[in-house]
């Protein structure tokens, strides 16, 4: 498997807050969970990164680099059977396929171009179709910036026999924009959450005591029930905190058909809060 840190090769990197060493870790300990635990299960793992950036990151104001996660996900030891990268900023997608053929040169690798709410049908269409003799199985990775993926990509995707792990954000965006997002000129939540009825939940969970982030994950969730998916209690989301104030700013969320992954889900949060090394990695 891949080194977590990475080499400055001279091309351009994403440049993150220090708490990015935090998800990087957890998801690379999901990435190897699935792909080992998925291999004598499924003829065919592919691996879907919906906002794949450049592939290696930058801690702000340091020269401190990690490998992001698409090179993660290359990087396992049991191989992903394909992958596919959307990225909508040209720079960072054509820097990402120099930097996966170089590092993976035989790596089965589809790179689309463009935001992925737009390009969900072109990332359909690189997903192996299954068979009765061909068993398909994929896992996809979501990690925006703010809530700006719609509910019916995810939606779309759903179709498929396919795992997701969200970097939700929810206090980052959500919450620092609340006032924005509530006007009923707004449709970003009705967007994200699929649920335009949204508002008159939130006003009846506000006068309760809940917090914005924490109704938006129990609705998302509730939704992606909508589509088979099992629950994913708030309790079970990773929080994602700020290194300089120990502040929320992102939730990772789990969402499978199948109890195996929340097992695996488990383990990462063990290892992860523990920051144990995981046996075999």
């Amino acid at each position: 498997m891949a080194e977590f840190t990475a080499e400055d090769d001279g091309l351009p990197c994403l440049e993150v807050g220090a708490w990015a060493e935090d998800k990087y870790r957890l998801v690379q300990l999901y990435d190897q969970l699935f792909s080992t635990g998925m291999k004598s299960r499924w003829d065919v793992r592919v691996y879907i990164d919906l906002y794949a950036g450049p592939g290696i990151s930058r801690v702000r104001r340091t020269s401190r680099l990690f490998l992001a996660s698409p090179l993660l996900a290359l990087g396992v030891l049991d191989p992903f059977d394909q992958h596919i990268f959307c990225e909508a900023d040209e720079g960072f997608r054509s820097t990402l396929e120099q930097r996966v053929r170089k590092m993976f040169p035989h790596a089965n690798a589809r790179f689309i171009p463009g935001d992925c709410n737009d390009q969900i049908e072109e990332v359909c269409r690189a997903i192996p179709s299954p068979s009765r003799e061909r068993r398909v199985l994929s896992f996809c990775f979501v990690d925006p910036f703010d809530i700006s993926l719609r509910f019916a990509t995810v939606r779309r995707l759903s179709s498929y026999y396919l795992d997701f792990l969200f970097l939700l954000a929810l206090h980052m965006d959500a919450n620092r924009n609340i006032a924005h997002y509530v006007n009923p000129d707004n449709s970003k939540v009705d967007e994200f959450l699929g649920l335009p009825g949204w508002r008159q939940l939130w006003e009846t969970e506000e006068r309760r005591g809940t917090k914005f982030p924490r109704f938006l994950a129990e609705q998302y969730s509730k939704q992606m029930e909508t589509l088979g998916y099992l629950a994913m209690p708030w309790e079970k989301m990773r929080q994602v905190r700020s290194s300089e104030k120990n502040l929320p700013l992102y939730s990772l969320a789990l969402f499978s058909r199948n109890r195996l992954a929340h097992q695996f889900w488990d383990q990462v949060l063990y290892y992860g809060s523990d920051q144990l090394s995981l046996p075999g990695i």
